[in-house]
């Protein structure tokens, strides 16, 4: 163990629990943004940001990875990040995430710093967020929130907006919370009794109380779009499954290389950034393979540790995509410092959404920047896993033909006569095929069918002379 890690190891015995307990800087967090982009009407204001975290389980270098790309989602969100900072602790304080000793001196670091924003690397209760709020003085924001508010940035067609909007009010609604004046009656009417004092009377709702009751009923109104575009989507999907086409999806972890690799595999032209959910609304692009196969490739939202629940809940019609494919191409930052987390994360989610059942291919990508040694280790953990570069083609002709054969065989059609002697082959294709009609002669069974191809051939070669 070096001395980095040493200094953050957990230990028993006599260490000192106000030590272990202690906030740690975390080093190399520190970002500056160029510009401030408005996005959906509203105008961000550049945030300065100090970032928190807890740290329950795992070594410190998790713990510390897991503080980076939070606050990589900060400077997506258009954020400036100053400091950050964990702590030990078996599990975060119900009251204030941080404990309120440890929330006090984060105060301390908000001061010095300037921030205006606290980011905690976690979903806070609404209980946590008030309380922790109190203590620093400043707006504090949880990874939810942050990731929610990068979605909404990113969404451009009106579905991915409308997804967003839902996942962002089903987040807000339990979090509602008033201040001041806020909380007071709203004036007018008898409804409080005439001995209910001054003030009192009124139509018996808090502001808070309207505000839940407006967004849940924005809320219904979001999921009825939401189900007639879902009907749309599945009509596509319908439309190309009856076609016999089969489809690929691309999935993976955020800034993967997803849209990358679709530019290369079909010359979609799709836009491609360096940025953290930079694909929100899916692409499906057709291409053909060198054996002549039709197919369709989907490039689909990328994923990341602790999504959302509102997110998959929300962009479930989206996700049928990778639900109803052939294939997953599952693509991982090859240099990545932790690729088998991302793997690990991304089958999560598949598994929430009930795509454990669809056949995956793990293509390890970025080659061209990856250490040599870590991409072999990976694949040797992954078998049957490919190495590409979607930037530089390396791996692409290979990645293909790997595609080719892993998908389903598309059925021929079949018109013979089948000896009697031969009624295994007859139960093969009401098991692996169409059957479209059996008749029975003195001479044979007359079938006409839909069979894969290999076993189109065997019903050939055993059909009556």
């Amino acid at each position: 163990m070096d001395g980095r890690s040493a200094e953050y190891a957990v230990t028993t015995g006599d260490q000192d629990l106000r030590d272990r307990q202690a906030l740690r800087r975390v080093s190399g967090l520190s970002t500056e943004l160029q510009d401030v982009t408005e996005v959906e009407n509203r105008q961000l204001r550049l945030e300065r940001v100090v970032l928190a975290g807890v740290w329950t389980s795992g070594t410190v270098n998790e713990a510390e990875r897991s503080l980076r790309e939070l606050a990589l989602l900060a400077e997506t969100a258009g954020s400036e990040v100053l400091d950050g900072v964990i702590q030990r602790r078996d599990a975060p304080d119900p009251a204030t995430y941080l404990g309120s000793g440890k929330a006090a001196e984060l105060r301390q670091i908000v001061i010095a710093t300037g921030a205006d924003t606290v980011i905690c690397d976690g979903e806070l209760t609404p209980g946590q967020l008030r309380q922790l709020e109190e203590i620093v003085k400043v707006k504090v924001v949880d990874r939810t929130w942050l990731i929610l508010d990068i979605f909404a940035q990113h969404a451009k067609s009106r579905e991915g907006k409308a997804q967003v909007s839902l996942a962002q009010m089903q987040y807000l609604l339990p979090r509602l919370r008033g201040w001041g004046e806020s909380l007071s009656r709203q004036a007018g009417g008898r409804a409080g009794g005439a001995s209910g004092g001054v003030g009192t009377r009124g139509p018996g709702e808090t502001k808070i109380e309207t505000d839940r009751r407006r967004i849940r009923a924005s809320m219904s109104k979001l999921r009825r779009e939401l189900k007639e575009m879902e009907k749309s989507r599945k009509t596509q999907r319908s439309s190309r499954r009856s076609s016999g086409i089969p489809s690929v999806a691309i999935a993976g972890y955020t800034n993967a290389g997803k849209s990358s690799l679709l530019n290369q595999l079909t010359d979609a032209g799709v836009l491609v950034e360096d940025a953290l959910f930079a694909t929100l609304d899916p692409t499906v692009r057709k291409a053909t393979t060198p054996g002549g196969r039709e197919l369709t490739f989907t490039d689909t939202v990328g994923f990341v540790r602790h999504l959302p629940h509102q997110l998959i809940e929300a962009f479930r019609s989206t996700l049928e995509e990778v639900k109803d494919a052939d294939l997953i191409v599952h693509v991982v930052d090859g240099s990545d410092e932790d690729p088998t987390g991302q793997i690990n994360a991304v089958r999560e989610v598949l598994n929430e959404i009930g795509a454990h059942d669809v056949p995956e291919m793990i293509v390890i990508n970025k080659a061209d920047v990856a250490d040599i040694h870590d991409l072999t280790a990976l694949s040797r953990n992954e078998p049957g896993s490919l190495i590409v570069s979607a930037k530089t083609g390396v791996g692409i002709a290979e990645l293909i033909a790997a595609i080719e054969e892993r998908l389903p065989h598309p059925f021929v059609p079949v018109d013979v006569l089948i000896p009697f002697t031969r009624g295994d082959l007859i139960s093969r294709v009401h098991r692996q095929g169409e059957v479209i009609s059996v008749e029975h002669s003195e001479n044979g069974t007359h079938l006409i069918a839909r069979a894969p191809q290999e076993l189109a051939t065997e019903l050939e070669g055993a059909a009556c002379a």
